[in-house]
């Protein structure tokens, strides 16, 4: 039984999986039988896309053999590269020790007393396991703001890793000082990244009538429909059970979304007709979506949904799941519904996240008169 260590890797301006190990000939080849799986000259290691599902599936491949696999620095979210960033990577990074495992427990323990989700546990504490394999030589309670603007430097920006990156490291680490008193540093004074300023991309009403109805299979066209209908995030989506709709009410509960919050949306006629057409075929039994042996559907398995789906039109935008939500909201608001419903219904906890729609959104722009259309020339 050999130890495996899984971590974030960016390789070919990709987020990837790196898989290291102590040479053996025999692991080896059952490692690169694995699908998906290559070497890498650049950083010596075997690798495979990052994402969800390979997560899982390169975790059971190995833990079937009974290896032990470390991926306490692959809970952090994929590494997301920077185009513009140096080409140059940091050195390797250190073992936790004691101390390091120690603090990472009390601070597990922590949020799950403050009722955090498992996911922002899981996502905190891997994301702290990097930073402090950086600094294993370093006591927990002397690392300085200094010491976090090198590391900003040195590792997220000397590897290319993005603002999202950065951005929550700097939350794991304000909210473990805050629970781990230092004297050395001021949580307060810890800087963020500027933010983008970019806009989400939106669809026509045309485009996304044209992206479903080119979506044939029932499953598959009422998954992608909801989503849009109810501007729903995908986890959620994917999460529904049967218990969720309510279909004389016109609703849908929406239970332990992000931030653990519960919300109601509605539920048009339409997509009503459509859920109901898509049971009596499919049956599902607990989830109202469900995959192989009735467990959740895969997020992974939805992308490749919608990628066929985009690939049958003649759609040129950049789509992803989210943008069927950032469509609808947008949608929304040119039919002149209140953005203060369209925050509730999208369960957004600060109105300012939900004004950014108001920028997408074409329909007053249409009506400006442009000065220039008066010019006789």
């Amino acid at each position: 039984m050999a130890t495996i260590t899984l971590s974030s890797l960016v390789h070919k301006n990709t987020s990837q999986i790196a898989i290291d190990f102590a040479f053996n000939e025999d692991l080896k080849h059952y490692i690169t039988a694995f699908e998906g799986v290559n070497w890498s000259k650049t950083h010596n290691t075997f690798y495979l896309k990052h994402t969800a599902d390979n997560k899982k599936r390169i975790y059971a491949y190995l833990r079937k053999r009974h290896h032990f696999v470390d991926y306490s620095a692959l809970q952090a979210p994929a590494l997301v590269p920077l185009s513009t960033a140096p080409a140059k990577k940091s050195g390797p990074l250190g073992t936790l020790k004691k101390v390091h495992l120690d603090a990472l427990s009390s601070f597990n323990n922590y949020m799950l007393q403050k009722r955090y989700s498992q996911s922002t546990i899981e996502n905190y504490v891997g994301l702290l396991s990097i930073f402090f394999r950086y600094y294993t030589a370093k006591d927990i309670l002397a690392i300085t703001k200094i010491d976090i603007e090198e590391f900003n430097q040195n590792y997220i920006l000397g590897n290319g890793y993005g603002r999202t990156f950065q951005n929550q490291i700097i939350s794991a680490l304000k909210l473990f000082y805050s629970h781990h008193s230092n004297i050395h540093l001021d949580i307060s004074h810890i800087e963020r990244p500027n933010k983008d300023k970019r806009l989400p991309e939106v669809l026509s009403l045309e485009e996304v009538k044209q992206l479903l109805t080119n979506v044939k299979n029932v499953k598959h066209k009422t998954m992608l429909s909801l989503v849009y209908a109810c501007g729903m995030r995908i986890g959620e989506a994917l999460a529904l059970k049967m218990d969720a709709i309510d279909g004389r009410r016109g609703f849908i509960h929406i239970k332990h979304a992000k931030g653990a919050k519960d919300r109601y949306v509605p539920l048009s006629e339409r997509t009503l007709v459509l859920l109901r057409h898509y049971y009596k075929l499919y049956k599902p039994k607990v989830y109202l979506f469900e995959g192989i042996a009735g467990q959740v559907y895969s997020q992974e398995s939805c992308r490749k949904v919608l990628r066929t789906a985009v690939r049958s039109t003649v759609i040129k935008k950049h789509v992803t799941l989210h943008t069927l939500r950032h469509s609808y909201a947008t949608h929304l608001l040119e039919n002149g519904t209140d953005i203060r419903y369209i925050q509730d219904i999208l369960g957004h906890n600060s109105p300012k996240t939900t004004m950014i729609y108001t920028h997408v959104s074409t329909h007053s722009l249409k009506n400006i008169k442009n000065p220039f259309d008066d010019m006789d020339i």
